[in-house]
C-alpha cells in the first residue's frame, strides 16, 4: 500500500485552506496546518510532508514577494502546480448577538473588526461605508479573527473571512462578498520534492530564475530577444534583489511554455552563453479555477 500523500499550508479555515480542498478535492491528502509561511515552506523543506502550498500572486495585491524570496533564496523545492482560487472575504459574527429592531445586523453594534492585513486592505471600501467607526485589529491569519471573535462572545467584534472559517466556529456569514473587487484571484503554487500529476491541466508552464552578469549594458534586451525570436510567451517577468549587493537583481519569469518543447531549451542555452545564470524552478501544470465563487 502507497503511503498517502500530506501536504502542509496555512491555518485551517484561510483562503489557502479553501484552495487546497478545491485542488485535492478528488484525492485523499493529509492537511498539515501551520501558523506561519515559514513552517510551511520548512515542513516540506525538511521531509515531514510532500508539498507545501504558497499564495504567490492575487489580482489587487500583486506578487507576494516574501514568499517569492522564501522559494529562491531560503528552499529549494520545485514547482509542481499552479491554480488560482477566488479569495472572497466575508463579514463573520453572531447574528443573534448583533442583530437590529428589523432582524438584520445592526452595524452600530459592531466595535471591532479583525482579520488578516491583506484581507482587511481588501475590504477598506466596505468597512469605511458600512464600519466607519468600528476598531480595526489585524492578526496573523483570517481564520485567526474567526476564532477570536468566536472566543469573545457579546463583545461586538467581528471578523473578516471565509465560509469555511465561519462553519468551523458555527458563526455566521453577516454579508457575503465583501471584498472592494470582485476579480479578486489568489494563485497559488503547490512546491516540493514529490512529483504531482494532474490530469485536468489544460497549459503547462516553466519557471526559470535569470541573474545578469554586472555591467552588460543591453543585456536584458538580448535575453528577452532569445524568447521573441522564438516566439516564446513570457506571462510574467519581475525583478528582485538578488541579497548579496546593492543594486544587483535576479529575474523571476514564467514562461507560457514546456521545458520538453524544443524551443525552450534552445532559449535557456543562448541565455547562458550570455554570461547569464539560469536557475530552473519548475515546469509543471497550470490549472483555472473551475468552480463557483463562495
Amino acid at each position: 500500500m502507497s503511503k498517502r500523500k500530506s501536504v502542509a499550508l496555512l491555518p485551517q479555515g484561510t483562503v489557502s485552506d479553501e484552495a487546497v480542498r478545491y485542488l485535492f478535492r478528488d484525492e485523499d491528502v493529509e492537511f498539515v496546518y501551520c501558523k506561519m509561511i515559514a513552517d510551511v515552506f520548512q515542513s516540506t523543506a525538511n521531509g515531514n510532508t510532500d508539498w507545501s502550498v504558497i499564495p504567490i500572486e492575487n489580482t489587487i495585491d500583486g506578487s507576494v514577494n516574501l514568499h517569492t524570496d522564501w522559494l529562491v533564496h531560503e528552499v529549494d523545492l520545485p514547482i509542481r502546480a499552479e491554480w488560482v482560487y477566488p479569495s472572497i472575504q466575508n463579514l463573520i459574527g453572531s447574528a443573534s448577538e448583533l442583530a437590529g429592531e428589523n432582524g438584520q445586523w445592526d452595524p452600530s453594534k459592531i466595535v471591532k473588526v479583525m482579520s488578516h492585513p491583506v484581507a482587511m486592505a481588501q475590504c477598506l471600501q466596505f468597512i469605511r461605508a458600512k464600519l466607519p467607526h468600528a476598531e480595526l485589529e489585524t492578526l496573523s491569519s483570517t481564520s485567526e479573527a474567526v476564532r477570536t471573535v468566536k472566543a469573545n462572545p457579546a463583545k461586538g467584534w467581528v471578523a473578516l473571512g471565509t465560509r469555511l472559517a465561519a462553519a468551523d466556529m458555527k458563526l455566521d456569514v453577516l454579508e457575503s462578498g465583501v471584498t472592494d473587487h470582485d476579480n479578486n484571484y489568489t494563485r497559488f503554487l503547490l512546491v516540493g520534492n514529490t512529483p504531482y500529476e494532474n490530469q485536468k491541466a489544460t497549459s503547462t508552464k516553466t519557471s526559470v530564475l535569470i541573474t545578469l552578469p554586472e555591467d552588460y549594458p543591453g543585456l536584458l534586451h538580448q535575453v528577452l530577444s532569445a524568447f521573441a525570436w522564438r516566439r516564446i510567451n513570457l506571462s510574467k517577468i519581475e525583478s528582485r534583489p538578488t541579497k548579496k549587493k546593492l543594486g544587483t537583481y535576479y529575474f523571476y519569469i514564467d514562461i507560457a511554455y514546456t521545458l520538453d518543447s524544443v524551443l525552450l531549451p534552445g532559449a535557456l542555452a543562448e541565455i547562458e552563453a550570455l554570461g547569464c545564470q539560469v536557475r530552473l524552478l519548475g515546469s509543471y501544470p497550470s490549472l483555472p479555477y473551475e468552480g463557483e465563487k463562495n
